[in-house]
């Protein structure tokens, strides 16, 4: 694969595609839609097979001057790898969860998706600066779109607050990228990552990254325009807003915030942890008293990606790993969830909790697959959720056992949410005949479930798999940190203990006038 272009094959196959279903009816843009994102799929495949495990750091590289020293740099390390695999396995799941839904306008439907198919993709490879931020805010322009035309009853809403929101955090960033180039002389991703910005400007150049992060996450208390445009959107834009766009904003802590100001990460890191403990409390209480479902999985996203950010700020090897699996765990499990919440509301048309009731009787394989994915969610050992959790949690009470302990509360909170919303939508009576009459899922259903359940299994089995691409990079991201890595309360430093001797072995010394001297210097020295 040395030399071949895959990286800008996959951005422009997609874009293609897009083209095409422009030009072509509602069954004709499905199928060009669904073709070209199992293309995708297949060259993410190569991708990933071709990748050198324990290689260099940037591999696929490549570079083209286009115009105005504006730069095409693409490349991925272990970590962009991960976030790639999770895009292209999610859009054939998105097309196929629109199949049925999507009447109107369905050629620019599959459009809009495939262009953010190839913006998401470029976030995560794009190895220049501008090209990043390019990117990064053009992956808003289709989302805003899906909702704001294909979306609920108070779709215009939801899409403008979703658009402001996310375009008003990243003015500064681009503030600051403009400072850094002229700082550092070059926009190069790579350079940056390795330069030293004075500590002073750290500060505010964190401050200005952190207020488009933040709201990319969405963090507490930015997180306002999340349930709304998730009620809103139609379910593969649920789907794929949950899977893949949350993920930029912990992938832009991964690149920009850690490595670039790194001591400006240490200093921000109880920021970081009041708000994300706030969030793991109040939008799992919030969660709990949810009737809408998707709202409910809406709010514990909020919750589950607040865990993700206290394992990034947690500055040492397991709370960045069990970062990196949460974001790829919840990106599966919570668009196999808002999946799960499309298929009965093709059927019924409601979200309503209270509508439903008793649907283990006439689908039991819908339940079946709804609770593995609710077991996921809670973080039962032997799915995906566990393993992220743990390492999360276990690199953060390291740092600090508080911080750890309120995280913690995040899972009692978890169960008791998504088992009370299992328990009355899968079982209990069957108040409603309509619900009771629906049909258990069909092959399209079965072909969009299957994956996400064995994804979801694969990586609580063997998380090796997907431990394995990104581990040299996530050890040379702590080496990065190691020196500005805060204090934490698990830093004991323990007095040294004189010697034991025993009563001959003293008296010895004494009557050599020597041992008794040597160990009250000893004893001062340890002070």
């Amino acid at each position: 694969m040395s030399g071949f272009p895959i990286l800008s094959l996959m951005l422009l196959v997609p874009l293609v595609g897009a083209v095409a279903c422009l030009m072509a009816g509602r069954d004709a843009a499905r199928a060009i839609a669904l073709a070209v994102t199992l293309v995708d799929l297949v060259l993410g495949a190569v991708l990933w097979s071709q990748y050198q495990i324990g290689g260099p750091q940037w591999q696929f590289q490549e570079h083209a001057s286009v115009f105005a020293g504006f730069e095409w740099k693409l490349g991925i390390d272990g970590i962009a790898l991960l976030l790639i695999a999770l895009t292209v396995f999610l859009m054939p799941i998105c097309i196929g969860a629109s199949w049925n839904a999507i009447e109107k306008r369905a050629g620019e439907y599959y459009a809009n998706f495939l262009i953010m198919e190839t913006l998401m993709i470029g976030v995560f490879t794009a190895q220049d600066l501008f090209l990043f931020y390019i990117m990064f805010e053009a992956g808003l322009i289709p989302m805003y779109l899906i909702i704001g035309i294909w979306g609920g009853a108070d779709r215009i809403y939801a899409s403008y607050k979703f658009f402001l929101y996310t375009l008003l955090g990243s003015v500064l960033m681009l503030i600051a990228m403009m400072w850094m180039v002229n700082e550092a002389g070059t926009s190069d991703i790579p350079t940056l990552m390795a330069y030293s910005f004075p500590v002073k400007a750290q500060t505010w150049l964190w401050l200005a990254f952190f207020a488009s992060f933040a709201v990319k996450m969405p963090m507490w208390p930015t997180h306002t325009w999340l349930p709304d445009a998730h009620v809103q959107a139609p379910t593969a834009g649920s789907v794929i807003l949950a899977g893949v766009l949350l993920k930029m904003g912990g992938y832009g802590f991964i690149r920009f915030s850690l490595p670039m100001f790194p001591e400006a990460s240490a200093q921000f890191a109880p920021l970081i942890y009041g708000l994300s403990m706030a969030a793991v409390v109040i939008t799992s209480l919030i969660a709990l008293v949810q009737h809408d479902m998707k709202k409910l999985i809406a709010y514990s996203s909020v919750a589950h990606m607040a865990i993700v950010t206290v394992g990034l700020f947690a500055f040492n090897r397991q709370g960045l790993e069990g970062s990196m699996i949460v974001m790829l765990s919840h990106g599966i499990v919570s668009g196999a969830l808002f999946l799960a919440v499309g298929v009965i509301y093709d059927r019924l048309h409601t979200r309503e909790i209270d509508r439903y009731g008793g649907l283990a009787i006439n689908m039991p394989a819908y339940a079946l697959f709804f609770m593995l994915f609710t077991m996921a969610s809670v973080g039962l050992p032997g799915t995906s959720g566990f393993v992220g959790e743990f390492l999360s949690l276990l690199g953060i009470y390291a740092q600090s056992s508080w911080v750890a302990l309120v995280c913690t509360t995040g899972i009692i909170l978890g169960a008791a949410y998504m088992l009370y919303l299992y328990r009355r939508v899968i079982f209990g009576l069957q108040k409603n005949e309509d619900a009771a009459a629906m049909s258990d899922l069909d092959a399209r259903e079965w072909a969009m479930m299957v994956p996400l359940a064995a994804a979801v299994l694969w990586m609580g089995v063997y998380p090796e798999t997907f431990l394995a691409p990104m581990r040299k990079d996530i050890a040379g991201l702590e080496a990065r940190l190691a020196q500005a890595r805060p204090k934490g309360d698990a830093d004991v430093q323990l007095a040294a203990v004189p010697p034991v001797t025993s009563t001959h072995e003293h008296g010895d010394a004494m009557e050599h006038g020597s041992g008794s001297h040597g160990a009250e210097a000893q004893h001062e020295g340890a002070r």
